[in-house]
């Protein structure tokens, strides 16, 4: 029987190296392929499983497991392999990972020791192969040339940069800044970065694969064999971080992410974005690149993949030990080596660790990768509490532990890195129910763990597209070309203007806005697109307007505008008269024919004419103001009443002078000559009193303080007092009600005088008393000190009643009334202009109701 194959396919990026063998997989009757990334193991898992079906084709990687019974054909990350599985072909793919100081002695290993029944195949950079010589001499190098020309494009600026564009980023702050730049210059970027998920990573590479954004931001994960159709690499940066100190990147790391660019038989072309400091190609670097010529890896980095499991301490020993070949170097100090060292040095998980079993179980748990990126001491206490699970007990994390870490993870609130930052930590709990013996309910957990890690990815995706892409841009920037009248203009919901289906701004009743997050470069594209196509859709909303005024539905006034819809459409100015106001359609109606624009403002000033129609009355008081056989007397009241929307108070409108004729000409155009006000009632209304106010705030005459629904009292403000109101101690009494309460207090007047019903009195005599009731007046909500205030303004004073004798019971007498007639103009003055002395009143006597009346009234 011959010897298994093994070959070496090694070139640079884009040789079809991994098409080969996935090829060669299918071909075998069984076999695998390791992955240095769980997303490239899934891209090919999906491929695989079209070809051969779901239930003969696995897919294990540390955090999923999908794994068949009568599974064949197994795609793996290289750290899932497992290199003793009897199976037709192998194959390790990138291999030249194994000169990574993190993961490399893991792709050492497979390279050394993963073997194909049939057929082997080592997959990498064409760096590699003296280690391939070196430590596989039975293997048969094949060489593969790029199928396209990658060329060396100098530096561009991010404004300028061509469509099908990959930026690379070596962090992830540099990774989002570099994207919302994109965004305000060409509408957005896709986000690939190693932290995403699978699924989050899918839908953003989807995004630009499908022509949705021309641009994708990325780490050096991309270089990984993510397969895009990518014409331009561009990178931000020349220099990155690895973990110790910041340097600048190898040739053969910049041409694996530089190969990106150009698939298949199309050329690519790489370059830097200009101003970035540093961010420049040496020539060197540019022709070794050009010309896929890298300097051979010298050593790979190699640690003993089964160590004995004898103790903690021989353990340690077996993963520090050296390697006995000259091509492989001891690798550096990995995470899980270093917490295994931290957990080992604390006694307490020490002395529980015995025997090959435990330590076995313990290397495992060490094992656990760090997926939040949070160190080695922080890594550690996790592991550790892990531990305490694990080596007590049933040996099993208990199911409440574990679920409840699980849900605290299931909310998708937050930010981007907060999302990235659960993504990570349900990672680990994925990576936990993969483990066989680690959970009782495993299959259960592992599904919790998937639907919270899908929930997450789908909401992280959002909020990158939500932040990164801004749709309307990105179509602009397609399709925009030289004539902006091409793009089809359409009005969506709530007024969006759209542009062929984005939305780039709205109508604000028939002004056009633009939306204020674009920069200025964009709102002259947006207006160069939308303002040819303004004239028909504003006449369109037009024809509504004209609609609705003929129905009387939607326009509204308020203030000096004429709304539509809640949107300006005209201004009211003053006219000749007071109720003849001015009308001018808003600026922003200009675009719309003479003839158009003639019919709306018709159409205004008919509707403005039906909501003058509550001032009638007011209208008939303005005329009658200039007939001349009126007499001047009456015609200085009109005039009054006509500039005080109908109200007048009575020490002021000279009523004293009016003749009979004249009052009665008065009653027959609506006037009232109440107590204290000459007013008319049908102006005592909310919507005739509003209007008023309207068209004396446009005549530049003080504004008007109007109450919108007009109560009968107010609390007192002490400020202005509104139309329609007089102030009554510490409220405001509407002048109607008012009149009312003294009209009663008159009525009673006429009925009693010392509780019997009063008789004419002669001329000199002393003015009958009369008692009042208070109750209408409280009933209104006026206070017993507001209505006292209200009865001294009509010349009301009160008299409180003698207290009764010692002797007597019963109720106390209420307070009795005197009436004095009150004179037009102020109040006259003693002789002398001293005030006439008056005799001190009883005071009340306790317990009488009335008596807070009476004490008021003095």
């Amino acid at each position: 029987m011959s010897a298994p194959e093994i070959k070496a396919v090694l070139g640079p990026t884009n040789t079809g190296k991994t098409h080969l063998a996935v090829e060669r997989l299918c071909a075998h009757s069984s076999g695998a392929i390791g992955f240095p990334l769980r997303l490239l193991a899934r891209e090919v898992y999906d491929r695989v499983v079209a070809i051969k079906g779901p239930d003969r084709v696995a897919l294990i990687t540390g955090e999923e497991r999908i794994d068949p019974p009568n599974a064949r054909w197994k795609l793996c990350t290289a750290e899932a392999m497992d290199r003793d599985a009897d199976l037709a072909f192998v194959a390790i793919d990138e291999a030249q990972l194994g000169a990574d100081p993190e993961r490399g002695h893991v792709f050492t290993d497979r390279l050394l020791n993963a073997r194909g029944r049939e057929e082997t195949m080592i997959l990498g950079s064409s760096s590699l192969t003296p280690m391939v010589q070196a430590l596989v001499p039975e293997a048969e190098i094949i060489s593969r040339p790029r199928f396209s020309t990658l060329t060396h494009a100098g530096p561009v600026k991010l404004s300028r940069l061509p469509p099908r564009s990959a930026v690379v980023a070596f962090s992830a702050e540099q990774v989002y800044a570099v994207a919302e730049m994109l965004r305000r210059f060409r509408g957005g970027a896709a986000v690939v970065m190693g932290a995403l998920s699978p699924q989050t990573r899918n839908k953003q590479v989807e995004m630009f694969q499908s022509g949705e954004v021309d641009y994708i931001v990325a780490t050096d994960a991309i270089g990984m064999g993510l397969n895009l159709d990518v014409n331009h690499v561009a990178f931000a940066s020349l220099a990155k971080f690895d973990g110790q100190r910041r340097r600048r990147l190898t040739i053969a790391e910049m041409a694996q992410i530089a190969g990106r660019a150009g698939r298949h038989q199309t050329d690519g072309t790489f370059g830097v974005l200009a101003g970035e400091d540093g961010a420049e190609f040496r020539d060197d670097e540019i022709f070794a690149i050009e010309n896929h010529s890298f300097p051979p890896l010298q050593r790979l980095y190699w640690r003993d993949a089964r160590p004995r499991m004898d103790s903690l301490t021989t353990l340690i020993a077996d993963l520090d030990a050296s390697p006995d070949d000259e091509a492989l170097a001891a690798a550096p100090e990995a995470i899980d080596l270093a917490v295994a060292r931290i957990l080992s040095a604390d006694d307490r998980i020490a002395r529980g660790v015995r025997g090959k079993a435990m330590v076995s179980r313990f290397w495992e748990a060490c094992s656990l990768p760090d997926f939040r990126q949070l160190g080695a001491d922080n890594h550690a206490r996790f592991v550790a509490r892990l531990w305490q699970e694990l080596s007590t007990g049933l040996g099993h994390i208990a199911h409440d532990y574990a679920a409840a870490r699980i849900a605290e993870l299931d909310r998708t609130g937050g930010d981007i890195g907060t999302l990235q930052g659960r993504i990570a930590a349900i990672r680990s709990w994925a990576y936990i129910a993969q483990r066989p013996d680690w959970l009782l309910q495993r299959e259960e957990m592992a599904e919790r763990a998937h639907l919270v890690e899908r929930k997450l990815s789908e909401a992280l995706h959002d909020r990158l597209t939500e932040r990164f892409v801004n749709r309307r841009t990105a179509v602009l920037m397609r399709k925009l070309g030289a004539d902006a009248g091409l793009l089809p203009v359409t009005l969506g919901e709530n007024d969006a203007v759209l542009v062929d289906g984005e939305e780039i701004g709205h109508l604000d009743g028939f002004a056009f806005r633009v939306d204020p997050q674009a920069r200025l470069e964009m709102r002259r594209l947006l207006l160069a697109a939308a303002e040819k196509h303004l004239p028909q859709l504003l006449d369109k909303r037009a024809k509504l307007l004209l609609d609705d005024a003929a129905q009387g539905e939607g326009l509204s006034w308020e203030a000096s505008h004429i709304l539509w819809r809640g949107h300006r459409v005209a201004q009211l100015e003053a006219g000749k008269k007071l109720m003849a106001p001015a009308l001018r359609l808003e600026p922003a109606l200009d675009p719309l024919s003479p003839q158009r624009r003639a019919e709306v403002e018709r159409a205004l000033v008919q509707w403005l004419d039906g909501e003058l129609a509550v001032l009638k009355p007011l209208a008939r008081i303005e005329a009658a103001a200039q007939e001349l056989d009126a007499g001047p007397e009456l015609r200085a009241l009109l005039i009054r009443l006509a500039e005080g929307g109908g109200i007048a108070e009575r020490d002021e409108a000279g009523v004293r002078a009016l003749s009979g004729e004249q009052r009665h000409r008065l009653r027959r155009l609506g006037v009232k000559i109440g107590a204290l006000d000459v007013f008319m009632p049908a102006m005592l209304k909310p919507k005739p009193l509003a209007a008023f106010a309207a068209l004396s705030a446009l005549s530049a005459n003080r504004p008007l303080l109007v109450e919108p629904n007009l109560p009968a009292t107010l609390a007192d403000r002490r400020g202005a007092v509104p139309a329609a109101y007089r102030r009554a101690g510490d409220r405001l009494v509407r002048i109607d009600m008012a009149e009312r309460l003294l009209h009663e207090a008159h009525q009673r007047r006429t009925r009693w005088s010392d509780g019997k019903p009063a008789r004419k009195s002669r001329r000199h005599s002393k003015p009958a008393r009369f008692a009042l009731d208070p109750t209408m007046a409280l009933s209104m909500g006026l206070t017993t000190k507001a209505y006292a205030h209200l009865l001294r303004q009509a010349g009301f004073t009160a008299e409180s009643p003698p207290a009764l004798p010692e002797t007597m019971f019963g109720p106390p007498s209420p307070p009795r009334f005197r009436w004095r007639p009150r004179r037009d103009g102020p109040p006259p003055q003693a002789r002398g202009g001293a005030k006439r002395p008056t005799r001190p009143a009883p005071r009340p006597a306790p317990g009488n109701p009335f008596a807070e009346l009476a004490e008021l009234m003095q």
